[in-house]
């Protein structure tokens, strides 16, 4: 489990990622980007220019040798972290569940009111769920068209594009959501720095931070960390203190404005 523990250089925040998880994401995202472009060229004719000389389909092999070696790279270098990732991605809780009925809430970037989540919420889950499964298709009907062409006939070449190809253009769009995720939910900084605000994850993980607190020895924490009181009891965590949108005014300020001027008569009855 990620210890949380004081860091001078990353005051309220949380180490979200840690470094091998990060590298793995790397070669996921670059080897996948590179499939999709060179895919296109393959296939959209407009671009079709670009596979003159065989540099696209050569550079195509490249990222699915790229793509294969991502959940072997994870296993080697952070075994306990991929196996963590595999059953949370397809286990789930009563909150889950509440979170997902939410979910239209949570899509506009509302996270205050929803049901407190673990280290992945609901829709983290499904979508490492659905990316574990579609990269199956994806690298399985990609063999068959690499290596069985000539023994399966036009019509398994044709389903086997048929399958390589949807899975692919749904993978793509669970990137775009990610991304806008990503963007909406301000989290880039987990994946280059691999630290999220404090109030963030206390926010959009409660459950998660409530575990590593527990597990946190006192001396390592940080003063706000000790005085973290656990939550499950109240069924909700705090959210964050968030910054006015319009300026306040100070006590002296309202006590000014009010002085001398005029009180009705009826109001000075009704407030004895």
């Amino acid at each position: 489990m990620t210890m949380l523990p004081y860091d001078p250089g990353h005051e309220h925040e949380v180490l979200r990622y840690r470094k091998r998880p990060r590298i793995v994401h790397a070669v996921l995202a670059s080897s996948f980007v590179l499939l999709l472009l060179t895919g296109l060229v393959l296939l959209w004719s407009p671009l079709s220019f670009l596979a003159a000389g065989g540099n696209s389909r050569w550079l195509h092999r490249v990222g699915a040798v790229g793509f294969m070696a991502v959940p072997i790279i994870y296993w080697i270098v952070d075994r306990e972290g991929a196996k963590e990732l595999m059953v949370d991605s397809f286990k789930y809780d009563r909150d889950d569940w509440e979170w997902l009925k939410r979910v239209w809430s949570y899509l506009f970037g509302h996270a205050a009111n929803m049901p407190r989540q673990g280290r992945l919420n609901a829709g983290q889950k499904l979508h490492h769920a659905a990316v574990m499964l579609l990269s199956a298709t994806i690298v399985a009907s990609g063999l068959v068209l690499w290596f069985f062409k000539p023994s399966i006939g036009a019509a398994g070449v044709a389903w086997a594009a048929v399958i390589h190809d949807l899975s692919m253009l749904s993978l793509t769009l669970l990137l775009v959501g990610h991304l806008y995720f990503t963007f909406v939910y301000q989290a880039l900084s987990g994946m280059t720095t691999g630290y999220v605000s404090e109030a963030d994850a206390r926010l959009e993980h409660a459950k998660w931070v409530e575990e590593m607190m527990e597990t946190l020895p006192q001396e390592q924490a940080t003063p706000d960390h000790r005085e973290f009181v656990p939550v499950s009891a109240r069924g909700h965590s705090p959210a964050p203190e968030r910054k006015p949108l319009l300026p306040q005014k100070t006590d002296v300020e309202v006590n000014q404005s009010t002085k001398g001027s005029p009180v009705d008569s009826s109001q000075k009855g009704s407030n004895q």
